[in-house]
């Protein structure tokens, strides 16, 4: 990044672009501490005299199971931290969490709500997500096939999977175990700790203060997207 983008990019003036059927839709690109931030594209054209680059351009040829996304967490009003999530390359469910952390096929996370925490206060716990359609937990459709690839199993604080194996209309859901459990203890164990994709590499406490809010189903994604710098 040369001197010239990167003040552009401090002074909020690149954008990534995709036009579609439904026009054009822009994503924020954004510099905090040192980390290039491409955020969820949003139904609406760049501000004029912005720098623009296409979404294409900007993702690139990167395999997009292998990357960096955050989700920031908000509640009472307020953002409460950014969740990084490091990806695990050859899963497809890695892939889908690219496409609705970035919204490029047209749906995303943004402004979705958790709906769930599983094993609260128990070895096991984990926070649930992912219903991009608005339906409680009853929703939030596969945009993908994710059912082959290399999944791993795991009973550690910070992993990142999906839940519901062959069943299409929530497969886009996640979950984000919150307390590690050895001996695979607790009691969504069976379905929970297989078809781990991603691990939290910061701002756990987020969303352990998530799994501790009153109201879980008061917790929004308020943001989303990828590190484009890794």
């Amino acid at each position: 990044m040369n001197q010239r983008i990167k003040t552009l990019v401090q002074d909020g003036m690149v954008f990534a672009v995709q036009e579609d059927q439904g026009g054009i839709r822009s994503s924020r690109i954004t510099l905090e501490n040192d980390q290039i931030y491409m955020h969820c594209l949003q139904d609406q054209p760049p501000p004029p005299h912005a720098h623009t680059l296409q979404v294409s351009e900007v993702v690139g040829a990167r395999d997009p199971s292998s990357t960096l996304v955050h989700l920031d967490l908000g509640w009472g009003g307020s953002t409460r931290g950014r969740v990084h999530i490091r990806l695990s390359p050859n899963t497809p469910a890695a892939r889908q969490f690219v496409l609705l952390c970035t919204g490029q096929t047209g749906v995303s996370y943004r402004n979705t709500k958790l709906h769930r925490v599983e094993d609260k206060g128990r070895p096991g716990e984990c926070v649930l997500g992912g219903d991009y359609e608005g339906k409680g937990g009853a929703g939030g459709a596969g945009i993908i096939d994710i059912s082959g690839g290399q999944y791993r199993r795991s009973h550690r604080a910070g992993d990142v999977r999906w839940v519901y194996g062959g069943v299409a209309a929530m497969a886009a859901q996640f979950a984000i175990t919150t307390r590690d459990c050895e001996g695979g203890a607790g009691v969504f164990a069976s379905l929970l700790f297989t078809n781990v994709f991603g691990e939290v590499v910061s701002g756990l406490e987020v969303v352990r203060a998530a799994a501790n809010h009153s109201d879980i189903t008061q917790v929004t994604v308020v943001d989303c997207g990828i590190v484009l710098n890794q």
